[in-house]
């Protein structure tokens, strides 16, 4: 498992070198995904060597975010004020996601043939 991990981290890193060498507006992180996905593609015996860490790492995956939690709850402070602005954003954007979404899948879905008539006799 140790050297999953290092793997996704080496891959973390190479991701987050790149975006600073090349000034790309991506998270590094990103980037050492699609890294990662290009090399796993190109090499399939790097699943073996990657799966058991993911897997640990998604057993697991609840208690990566208390970090973000705590941001969220220590930024709210700063926010005081403006508890309107933000639920209306939310509200919002809310809205226009629901509608965004029924519009794609409206767009996705097969036309149903209409049923032809029935001749009682």
């Amino acid at each position: 498992m140790l050297q999953a991990f290092a793997v996704l981290l080496v891959f973390q890193c190479l991701g987050e070198g790149l975006v600073f060498l090349f000034g790309w507006p991506v998270p590094g992180p990103v980037t050492g995904m699609l890294l990662l996905l290009a090399a796993l593609v190109a090499f399939p015996r790097l699943q073996e060597v990657v799966e058991s860490g993911a897997n640990e790492l998604l057993r697991h995956l609840s208690l990566l975010f208390v970090p973000a939690g705590v941001g969220i709850v220590v930024a709210a402070s700063s926010g005081s004020g403006q508890w309107l602005a933000i639920a209306a954003s939310v509200v919002a954007s809310t809205l226009v996601t629901l509608a965004l979404t029924a519009l794609v899948l409206q767009s996705l879905m097969p036309r149903a043939k209409p049923a032809p008539e029935r001749k009682d006799v």
